[in-house]
């Protein structure tokens, strides 16, 4: 049970890999942090994916579940307290405490790490949930592999689509590069290589319209030409969704100083955010990698600036 009465000396926002790491650091070293798993989708989501092969120390790979379900047990057995509830914002309380409103009332801390992590942008198709994990993927660098000589899709036409593109051509001699204008906005040298490739096809001005599969596995999709509206299938074994993440600030408000997208600002390189006490760990802080193992460090890099805080 969540104590309201007491100011906790550390109230950790997120049970991500940010945040059960942060939990991890913070409970072995006998601060005793309460952890807000959230009520939705606890453990972030991994928990909704199947093979993990690149975390290390798990030659064989593992399983997305699995490997969250270990992190949440480790954090238990340093005293995390681990508790189903959302935070619904944050506020500065009275001597430098913090307060985190949830629905069950005002928490006082005197540190915050916020690893709330992000989710990535949908496009909201029929059969995109469905074949999620069975040839849907939101990672070219976690599932690329998977697809060794198969024809591939990439969704997107900003720079992270395009570096997606061509990193898959390591694996596969057909992918196609779908894009929903007639040309890219980047003025780089990414859409020159994209267009200079042999390996890529680009679909211009095309909308994805439905995923395609055989019940068990992606077979293609259906696009639909955006000048004409004619509709038009790919054969293809995988679908690759780079249009974007979404962080999950949004509770925040203006409480912290986010970058345009909404991912949460830190100082250097470092997890201090712009409120002293206030700590960001995991995705909702890094537009940039967004990987398992990169939040993991980063919620390590909070615990310890975090420590460092309390022991002051």
């Amino acid at each position: 049970m969540i104590d309201t009465s007491k100011v906790y000396n550390s109230v950790i926002i997120g049970s991500g890999p940010a945040g059960y790491t942060a939990g991890i650091y913070l409970g072995r070293a006998g601060f005793k942090p309460l952890l807000l798993t959230g009520s939705l989708l606890p453990g972030g989501e991994l928990t909704e994916t199947t093979l993990v092969e690149n975390y290390p120390g798990f030659p064989e790979g593992i399983q997305g579940p699995d490997l969250m379900e270990n992190m949440k047990a480790q954090a238990e057995k340093f005293d995390v307290q681990l508790e189903s509830e959302d935070a619904e914002g944050i506020e500065d309380g009275e001597n430098g405490c913090k307060i985190v409103k949830t629905h069950l009332g005002n928490i006082m801390a005197k540190t915050v790490v916020v690893a709330t992590g992000s989710t990535h942008r949908k496009l909201d198709i029929p059969g995109e949930k469905e074949y999620a994990g069975l040839g849907v993927s939101y990672c070219a660098t976690c599932d690329g592999f998977f697809f060794r000589n198969k024809k591939i899709a990439v969704i997107g036409g900003g720079d992270s689509a395009l570096t997606d593109a061509l990193f898959l051509t390591r694996f596969s001699d057909c992918v196609y590069l779908i894009h929903r204008r007639d040309t890219f906005r980047s003025r780089g040298v990414l859409p020159q290589r994209v267009q200079e490739c042999p390996k890529i096809k680009i679909e211009y001005n095309s909308l994805p319209v439905e995923v395609l599969g055989d019940g068990e596995k992606v077979t293609g999709i259906k696009l639909k030409d955006k000048e004409s509206g004619n509709e038009r299938e790919l054969q293809v074994d995988a679908i690759f969704v780079d249009i974007g993440s979404v962080p999950q600030t949004g509770f925040l408000g203006n409480y912290l100083e986010l970058d345009p997208a909404g991912y949460i600002l830190t100082k250097d390189s470092s997890s201090l955010t712009s409120k002293p006490a206030v700590f960001a760990a995991g995705d909702c802080a890094d537009p940039v990698y967004r990987q398992a193992v990169t939040a993991a460090g980063s919620g390590c890099k909070a615990a310890i600036d975090a420590q460092r805080y309390l022991l002051n």
